[in-house]
């Protein structure tokens, strides 16, 4: 049978590479930082990764994360609550919910599946779940695992919203589940506003800041202190994967019973190791340098602030933008993987999306800002740009 599905396949991915659209993986032989070393000893700049503070080669997380290792241990071999929980993963969690001024925190392997487990232990089918259109992967996986019923509105638009919401005033309980930042625009969800109808229609709202804690509001705590919402949001996931420090793991923080009916039903919780010691002693050690100092927070927001100008003034049709990701706007799918290309042999990585990742006609670079930025890599990124700009007729 396998030889029919073999051809198949084989002829599914030389379509994709046809149209220009394969996927193909960058080979890294150093630590991840705004400079890297790849494979064949060359160096570039990377603009595509998630490592907003800088903090995916700090010294000090490297440092307490060795100190966990050799206290604690490499991995846990068990899940929760078999016998897989340490003091550092409370330690953790308690340093989470401290972060997000909420009652607990539970810990899991990613964020896919602290979304892919929040759904299905807290609704039912007499239940609803009131979705942005642009939201992550991981919530519409964690929608679909559950018998909720569905409703989609379009992205940010809070008319659409209140509509779906008086939709729904039959079910029993209603939650509003957004991304905090959407990850292919670097818009902000509007959680003032989605809070006062969520208090309109009485309804729950739950919030991922993947791309938003650490990289929003005045210190980077999120869209909560960004909109002054704390206490008006009942669930808050995230991903210890980007801001804090780049490496595994994820959350969910909210309300006390929440998080404790996760503990005895959600699913990826329930069935998979937690982080290893390492992740979890560089995680608390992370939170300690945030309480510490807005440094990083800060020049963070003025790395996007220059290269976001400076974008705009060469004539770059740039997503409006709140958070570090800028969306540099080309349309065209095949262009945007041919723009990629030119750039990494500038010396820039860079990403181009495409659909389905964005829809149809939407295909743009996504440029995501750090803290570990240089001045003289921003103007190193813009001056490539803007030559590769002029080389394929997106500048005149």
């Amino acid at each position: 049978m396998y030889g029919k599905f073999q051809k198949h396949l084989q002829n599914e991915l030389a379509a994709i590479d046809e149209a220009g659209l394969y996927k193909r993986e960058r080979n890294i032989a150093s630590a991840q930082g705004a400079e890297i070393t790849l494979q064949d000893g060359s160096k570039a700049l990377n603009f595509c990764a998630n490592n907003y503070l800088g903090l995916a080669d700090s010294p000090r997380l490297i440092a307490a994360a060795e100190k966990a290792m050799k206290d604690r241990g490499y991995g846990m071999s068990s899940v929760r609550f078999i016998c897989d929980t340490q003091d550092i993963h409370k330690e953790l969690e308690k340093a989470i919910a401290d972060y997000f001024h909420t009652d607990d925190a539970i810990l899991y392997a990613a964020c896919f599946d602290a979304n892919g487990g929040v759904f299905e232990p807290l609704l039912t089918a007499e239940d609803a779940i009131i979705s942005d259109s642009l939201n992550h992967a991981s919530i519409i996986d964690g929608v679909r695992l559950c018998k909720a019923q569905r409703f989609r509105y379009a992205n940010a638009d809070m008319a659409d919203l209140e509509e779906k919401l008086k939709e729904a005033q039959a079910c029993r309980f209603r939650i509003i589940v957004t991304d905090g930042v959407f990850s292919m625009d670097g818009n902000v969800a509007p959680m003032d506003k989605i809070c006062d109808l969520a208090e309109k229609y009485d309804a729950m709202v739950m919030v991922d800041e993947s791309h938003s804690a650490g990289v929003v509001g005045p210190t980077g705590h999120g869209v909560a202190e960004q909109f002054n919402c704390y206490g008006r949001i009942d669930i808050f996931t995230g991903t210890l994967g980007k801001a804090f420090g780049g490496a595994v793991g994820g959350f969910t923080t909210g309300r006390q019973e929440i998080i404790d009916m996760l503990r005895q039903r959600s699913r990826p919780y329930l069935f998979s190791n937690s982080i290893p010691p390492m992740i979890a002693g560089a995680g608390i050690e992370m939170f300690k340098m945030l309480k510490e100092s807005n440094e990083l927070h800060d020049r963070l927001q003025e790395n996007v602030d220059y290269f976001r100008d400076k974008m705009m003034a060469a004539g770059f049709d740039i997503k409006p933008t709140q958070s570090a990701i800028c969306a540099v706007m080309l349309y065209d799918a095949k262009l945007s993987q041919e723009f990629a290309a030119k750039m990494a042999e500038e010396g820039i990585f860079v990403t181009g999306f495409y659909y389905p990742v964005v829809p149809k006609g939407q295909a743009r670079i996504r440029v995501q800002l750090s803290a570990a930025h240089r001045k003289e890599h921003l103007d190193k990124a813009i001056a490539a740009f803007i030559k590769v700009g002029k080389e394929l007729g997106v500048l005149r």
